[in-house]
């Protein structure tokens, strides 16, 4: 039986409001109150965060605060690359999203040899890079940062010299190589996107089970084809930003777009992707209590935990 481990990385240093380094905190007084002993169950460990950088200016118009995302997505890869090594499970509780490049690059640095298919519950698609970006905020480039890409086919900005080293730094985390290829990514979901983005996802031909498809297929049914589109990987990842969810829901986390999934078509699909015996790492994250009322969206967010970790647990 695989050991599950708690990880907990309370960054927010690439989100564009702030708040996200509470949520991990804000979803351990969502089990208080429901009077869950989740917390007790499962040893956590937390990662090194690099928030003190929010104090020092930003630096890079392209990629805000890229010198201290570098340090803590390394910090999150080594971790998890160790966990990995030592055949734990981990489940991590994050800030903002850009950290999931840490988790994929440290399950593809402990088994190299193992092709890493990606599922992605989330309203954006994660896949600028600091010549695409409209914002500069880096929990929208994991995806790019894992998959080694720099999109300069769609290049809409000049980064600095400075801010150029650091991306390539930050890509090389782990090794040289791609830890992803595109064609691996699933999208569930996903329904904020601009142009750079949506040529990628043409590009490489990735599929994005909308949530228009999810209503009309059932939330088992896209479940069944996400795997099968991923049949060839040998382990899998599954990244939940609480964002997917509807904002009619909660306005809980930093950029809430319309007709997102429910509370039970979340919790749903999750229980049933970590069934797969491939998945190797499950991962929530974006919860920021600072933009919500009554800790609802930290309370939702623990059910789909709870949940979801209990069908891994009945399914080892």
């Amino acid at each position: 039986m695989r050991k599950i481990k708690l990880v907990e990385v309370r960054s927010e240093i690439a989100a564009g409001t702030r708040g996200a380094s509470l949520g991990v905190d804000a979803l351990k007084i969502a089990s208080l109150d429901k009077k869950s002993n989740f917390f007790s169950q499962f040893e956590p460990i937390s990662v090194p965060d690099a928030n003190n950088f929010l104090w020092k200016g930003n630096k890079h118009p392209y990629a805000n605060y890229i010198d201290g995302v570098y340090q803590v997505v390394k910090n999150v890869y080594s971790t998890i690359e160790s966990l990995r090594l030592e055949k734990k499970f981990p489940i991590v509780l994050a800030g903002d999203h850009s950290t999931a490049a840490g988790t994929i690059m440290g399950i593809k640095g402990a088994h190299p040899d193992k092709r890493l298919g990606v599922i992605w519950i989330d309203a954006h698609a994660d896949l600028h890079t600091p010549y695409t970006t409209p914002s500069g905020n880096m929990h929208g480039m994991p995806l790019a940062m894992a998959a080694h890409l720099d999109n300069l086919n769609c290049q809409i900005n000049q980064p600095s010299q400075e801010t150029r080293a650091y991306w390539d730094r930050i890509k090389k985390i782990g090794g040289d190589s791609p830890k992803i290829h595109p064609k691996d990514i699933v999208y569930i979901s996903v329904r904020d996107t601009e142009e750079p983005e949506n040529s990628l996802m043409a590009e490489f031909g990735i599929m994005n089970f909308t949530t228009e498809i999810v209503r009309e297929l059932g939330v088992l049914e896209v479940a069944k084809q996400a795997l099968e589109l991923l049949k060839d990987c040998d382990q899998l990842y599954i990244s939940f930003d609480v964002d997917s969810l509807d904002p009619s829901i909660s306005l809980g986390t930093g950029t809430p777009v319309p007709n997102g999934l429910t509370v039970d078509e979340a919790i749903q699909l999750n229980a049933e992707l970590i069934k797969d015996k491939r998945v190797c790492c499950w991962e929530i994250v974006e919860v920021n209590p600072t933009l919500d009322s009554e800790n609802t969206m930290a309370e939702i967010a623990f059910e789909v935990l709870e949940i979801t970790t209990k069908s891994l647990v009945n399914h080892f």
